[in-house]
């Protein structure tokens, strides 16, 4: 049976830009190409959660522009449900400026639109969507304070919420209490909790810091080492995948997204699925491109049957 899947976030227009190198203060390159796809970190992490098997719905907002109607299509086509995405005639689709160098390292920029401006008013009617999910996730392209609200919906619900803290900055507090499953990266974990991350005592002291404030289950990833998971019951290191990166912008979002799809609720197989997320996000980063790296549940089985 596959997982029930909803997600809250952002949904951009990436424009990437291909660069040898990224620029220096005051310094102006060229482009090698430039290309636009579909993007945004909630809108990733729904279409890999989809490509994956999970039922997935979309909670979120776009202006009323052409990019908002090209991304409502993208979701849709992935099989998403989007009768929960408001359209904001007031500000427009979120973009991102994605720069990528030879070496497949990015930095983004991105311009927020309807994705910050998002309110409350977006979680009118979810009750239906909630009922039916075993996961909801978030992350901080869009407004905590929706988050929060839409968090404690879900624990009404029952619902297992997953906070993806990226960009990384200062948590609401309450936001925690609400918060089942937290997944920094490292330099995001080290910003959050004031620990850096070392060795596995520091990761440790990590878990304790967010279990205290209410977050049973702690994934950091550590990109090439792989990903360290605490539980109240178990953690471990799962290691990461050796492939050659080509382009990494989708890489985090794909590992939440089909993480989604294969975790049981209580987290019991969370090492396994922790390991179908890796496999994936190792296929993404070999390929250009944000949404369309993303790979199908088919791609992920066939390269851990390898």
């Amino acid at each position: 049976m596959s997982n029930k899947v909803v997600v809250l976030g952002s949904i951009n227009v990436d424009t990437t830009y291909h660069v040898e190198r990224f620029a220096q203060p005051g310094e102006t390159i060229s482009a090698k190409s430039k290309s636009s796809a579909p993007g945004g970190k909630g809108a990733n992490q729904a279409v890999a959660a989809a490509r994956s098997g999970a039922k997935t719905s979309f909670i979120g907002a776009v202006g009323s522009d052409n990019e908002g109607e090209y991304m409502r299509e993208a979701l849709k086509e992935n099989g998403i449900d989007i009768h929960h995405i408001m359209i904001d005639q007031y500000h427009g689709t979120g973009t991102a400026a994605v720069t990528l160098d030879a070496s497949g390292q990015n930095d983004i920029m991105i311009y927020g639109g309807a994705n910050q401006a998002m309110t409350t008013d977006v979680l009118d009617g979810i009750d239906d969507v909630l009922d039916d999910a075993d996961f909801l996730i978030s992350q901080f392209e869009t407004p905590q304070e929706v988050t929060l609200e839409a968090f404690k919906m879900a624990k009404e619900h029952d619902v297992t919420t997953i906070l993806n803290p990226a960009p990384a900055h200062d948590i609401i507090p309450e936001l925690l209490h609400y918060t089942d499953v937290i997944t920094p990266n490292e330099s995001e974990c080290a910003l959050l909790t004031g620990i850096e991350i070392a060795d596995e005592e520091s990761m440790l002291k990590s878990a304790e810091y967010f279990r205290s404030r209410g977050v049973k289950h702690l994934l950091i990833t550590l990109g090439s080492k792989g990903v360290f998971y605490a539980t109240p019951t178990a953690h471990g290191l799962v290691p990461a995948f050796k492939v050659k990166a080509v382009d990494t912008t989708a890489a985090g979002d794909t590992f939440i997204g089909t993480l989604s799809s294969q975790m049981k609720v209580d987290l019991s197989n969370v090492a396994d699925a922790l390991v179908y997320a890796q496999r994936a996000s190792s296929l993404t980063v070999q390929q250009m491109g944000t949404m369309p790296s993303i790979p199908t549940a088919e791609k992920v089985k066939a390269a851990l049957a390898e």
